[in-house]
């Protein structure tokens, strides 16, 4: 019970905004990421809305974080790997 509640938090870590509330547009538009300064320890992303190009948020990734996506996108490829018997 405990590994499905460690894998249920741990997909909601990181989130990216695919919406975000617009002042200009006075709505919700989708928004795209642009990677606006890498520090040595974060990256921050900007998020644009794809109606008036204006920023409307921004998210930072600390090198931890980084590392451990990496990680955790490593282990998952290797497990859709179908598996080869040998005779």
């Amino acid at each position: 019970m405990a590994r499905v509640c460690d894998m249920s938090q741990q997909q909601f870590e990181n989130f990216t905004a695919s919406s975000l509330y617009c002042e200009k547009c006075r709505a919700a538009m989708p928004v795209r990421e642009r990677l606006l300064l890498i520090l040595p320890d974060k990256e921050i992303f900007d998020y644009l809305c794809t109606g008036c190009g204006s920023s409307v948020g921004q998210r930072e990734v600390t090198a931890g974080d980084k590392m451990l996506m990496q990680a955790m996108a490593a282990g998952n490829r290797g497990r859709n790997r179908p598996v080869r018997l040998m005779p």
